[in-house]
């Protein structure tokens, strides 16, 4: 929420938005503000989204990201061809399980605060759509690629089962969302964006 002029807060005005960011991740955030839209968060939010990522091949990480303790896998260089290979088979309809590091619900708690605390945290496989994985670059230990997404599909999740496929292990060491639906990152405002700030004020 943003106070205005006086320092005080807007009246009645909502602010929600379509989903978070990973803590390391960047990009598109849809901020919704005023009644109209904060009422369709749940339509908003279940848009396709489409991801910039960056996996690391040869270690896994224990919250599937940069930010976890590494452990080393394998140090078999995989071909092109099979990276390739890797990311048309994910694609389509599949069952994922989500990440013990995540905002899912176990038995009434988020799950990434049980992993915080050290429990053990089983979390159950659920259908999602990934339509497509396009390599953009691929320089061993590190493979760039776009996936475009069905809403609730984790892509720490799709990283760590491309690693298993391909014998190496791997974790998501960068990613960046660039796409809700119709909305883009190329046509977004910057959080600190003066001119968004004002507008803000304003309702």
């Amino acid at each position: 929420m943003v106070a205005s002029a006086e320092g005080r807060k807007p009246k009645n005005t909502k602010v929600g938005h379509t989903g978070t960011l990973d803590p390391m991740a960047t990009g598109l955030l849809v901020l919704l503000v005023g009644k109209e839209y904060t009422r369709r968060a749940a339509e908003l939010t279940k848009l396709d989204k489409t991801y910039e990522v960056t996996m690391k091949l040869g270690e896994t990480s224990t919250t599937a990201d940069e930010e976890g303790e590494k452990t080393a896998v394998s140090d078999t260089v995989p071909q092109k061809e099979a990276v390739l290979g890797a990311l048309h088979a994910f694609t389509g309809q599949m069952e994922q399980v989500p990440p013990a590091f995540s905002a899912m619900k176990v038995n009434g708690q988020r799950a990434y605060k049980l992993a915080r605390a050290g429990k053990e945290v089983v979390l159950e496989a659920r259908p999602v759509i990934i339509y497509r994985n396009e390599l953009r670059s691929y320089e061993y230990p590190f493979a760039a690629f776009t996936s475009e997404v069905g809403s609730g599909t984790y892509i720490r999740s799709l990283v760590e089962d491309l690693g298993r496929a391909l014998g190496t292990g791997a974790y998501m060491s960068d990613l960046r969302r660039t796409r809700i639906g119709d909305f883009s990152l190329a046509d977004a405002r910057k959080h600190d964006d003066p001119g968004l700030l004002a507008s803000l004020r304003e309702l």
